[in-house]
């Protein structure tokens, strides 16, 4: 008698490591490993740019500002995926998958870019927020720019 098994599908862990940096915000990698909260993230996104939009500037309003904790997240999963050894992430992630995981520059062209672009976006977004705080308190009203 032969037994069906489902196949189980390989993960990338540079293509995750890259959706993860570029569109980590909306939770693109969670969709792609397969995490079971992905549309949490997704929905969280989608409507704190919905209520950016209300807004008079987009840049100094609460929602937007929350958009840099998936942000963020999204970072950080990416230099984990891009910096975990091919072994340890197909034990995790490829678990039932018969192929094995060979990065090489890849995985490392991924990281850095992610650590110069995550670390730029994620000081702005630190910066605009303590502005933001700071004026809503009235800290920064006296001062001349």
């Amino acid at each position: 008698m032969t037994e069906f098994t489902t196949p189980v599908p390989h993960r990338s862990k540079v293509a995750a490591a890259w959706l993860a940096c570029l569109l980590g915000m909306f939770g693109a990698h969670w969709w792609y490993m397969g995490r079971r909260w992905a549309w949490a993230v997704t929905a969280f996104s989608l409507l704190m740019i919905v209520l950016a939009q209300l807004y008079p500037v987009w840049w100094d309003n609460p929602p937007f500002l929350l958009l840099l904790i998936p942000t963020t997240a999204g970072y950080i999963d990416a230099l984990v995926y891009a910096l975990m050894p091919d072994e340890k992430f197909d034990a995790r992630y490829n678990s039932g998958s018969r192929r094995m995981t060979k990065t090489g520059w890849n995985a490392v062209i991924a990281a850095i870019f992610t650590t110069f672009f995550g670390s730029t976006v994620v000081m702005f977004g630190i910066a605009v927020t303590v502005m933001h705080v700071y004026t809503a308190m009235g800290w920064l009203d006296g001062l001349v720019y």
